[in-house]
């Protein structure tokens, strides 16, 4: 059983009020405001307690070693954007990643979608220019408009319903895909998507459903039926986002019937990004009071004893699978930056699972004025996450990207050599560029390499002590 009692007294869902809250909006109409949560707090939970402890104790796993966190999806989700089909192709190339890395590694991989709610962004600036016109930024569909006017740009409390509506239908469908039949491991050949043609990774992903299907059949001459066994009919799919929109976090809180400790029921997993995991913040006051697992943003501005002292803040039972520490450094500062971070974790011994983001240090400008990310540099800050745990004894348990199931053109390079000029054939997203289909695969295959590697130098390093 969890430490669901260690949370203090005094702390409740709108304590984070008394603190320092940065990249929040200001809404006008503060009784509207205060409606939309009131309405929101009396909605049905999107999530249940026992789904986040069920996601923790796997996370638990991943913190001793024993598995993988794969946590991907849009970097803003949008109203514009909403449609069945774009849920289940990310869902599907999710399902495609996974199952690489699990026959690669021969290890459980952990499936978290930035799905069903990730939303809200911060932004550098509060306000954007075009031209002669300084409007507010754009912050995420539950907040204001993309669109380039005052009324769209106009900080909407509203849009928190519309935001739980759509969160709702994503999450019903992403739990029929999951255990209605479609993440089958007999459907592996068809969570290929139609448009992503013959490059090499394509087809080594063929060749391994090929060779699943023959472990299926001979599962099944030996007297075992994949229709009876849980695992292989389907698989435990999880939802998180950033909890940066503290008001709608404080109306989605609930108590547990079973604990009576507070979860978050917007989701399984909550995070908090880089810009609000400072020392004295509204975000990280919130986050320690709920039972959820929480990720935390770590860039190359945080120094090794404020980690120790949020660390002893959100997790103060040291209990595992609670805190993922998703670094986001740049190809460039990974090695130097994390290594003083996981050299410090370790010497106090907080049991956690470490994340590569190797997406947010890598946005360049491309001469044609689209934000791109280099596959090459994502893949470079990965090789250097995995090297600076070989080089410390640490489990490199974890890659949190930005992709989509959709034929995106969005970051330049990989397999299917996106070049800058072909950036604007298909530039979707509402905030940071995406991997597509392809280049996830890609990276996928990549990592499970990375990952027998990682296994291959510890079994090395247990034979020579044996010896």
């Amino acid at each position: 059983m969890e430490s669901d009692c260690t949370v203090p007294e005094t702390w409740t869902p709108e304590s984070w009020k008394a603190f320092e809250a940065r990249h929040l909006p200001h809404y006008e109409d503060a009784a509207a405001l205060a409606e939309v949560e009131r309405t929101l707090s009396t909605y049905p939970p999107l999530v249940f307690a026992g789904e986040a402890r069920a996601l923790k104790a796997e996370l638990a796993e991943v913190a001793r070693g024993r598995g993988f966190l794969l946590q991907g999806g849009d970097c803003a989700e949008s109203f514009a954007e909403f449609h069945p089909n774009n849920i289940r192709d990310t869902f599907r190339v999710i399902l495609q990643m996974a199952v690489v890395m699990t026959f690669a590694s021969k290890r459980p991989v952990v499936k978290v979608g930035r799905m069903a709610g990730q939303f809200a962004k911060p932004r550098s600036s509060p306000t954007e220019t075009i031209g002669d016109v300084t409007l507010p930024s754009y912050l995420g569909d539950n907040i204001n408009g993309i669109e380039f006017d005052p009324e769209a740009r106009r900080n909407d409390p509203q849009r928190m319903v519309r935001a739980y509506s759509q969160a709702a239908a994503t999450l019903n469908l992403l739990r029929a895909f999951a255990g209605g039949g479609y993440a089958n491991l007999r459907q592996v050949h068809q969570w290929t998507l139609d448009f992503m043609g013959r490059t090499p990774w394509t087809e080594k992903f063929s060749e391994m459903a090929d060779r699943i299907g023959e472990a299926l059949d001979f599962m099944e001459a030996c007297g075992v039926d994949p229709e009876t066994v849980p695992q292989l009919k389907g698989t435990s799919f999880y939802t998180s986002h950033e909890a940066l929109l503290l008001p709608y976090e404080q109306a989605m809180t609930r108590r547990d019937s079973l604990t009576g400790a507070w979860y978050a029921t917007s989701a399984h997993m909550l995070w908090i990004g880089d810009r609000t995991r400072f020392p004295g913040s509204a975000h990280v006051e919130f986050a320690r009071g709920i039972g959820n697992p929480l990720g935390m943003k770590c860039g190359p501005s945080l120094e090794p004893d404020v980690l120790l002292r949020l660390l002893d803040t959100l997790n103060p039972a040291r209990e595992p699978g609670r805190i993922t520490l998703i670094s986001r450094f740049g190809h460039d500062k990974v090695e130097e930056g994390l290594s003083r971070l996981v050299r410090a974790v370790q010497r106090e011994g907080h049991p956690v699972v470490w994340s590569c983001d190797p997406m947010h240090g890598n946005v360049v400008k491309s001469e044609s004025g689209f934000k791109t990310r280099p596959f090459d540099r994502i893949l470079k800050e990965v090789k250097g996450f995995f090297a600076v745990h070989r080089a410390e004894g640490s489990h490199p348990g974890g890659i949190h990207i930005e992709m989509t199931g959709q034929d995106v053109t969005e970051c330049v390079g990989g397999a299917v050599a996106i070049t800058e000029e072909r950036l604007g054939d298909r530039y979707h997203t509402h905030c940071d560029p995406r991997l597509n289909a392809e280049q996830s695969l890609e990276l996928a295959f990549l990592v499970a390499e990375m990952l027998n590697a990682a296994a291959a130098g510890r079994e090395s390093e247990l034979s020579a002590d044996a010896a």
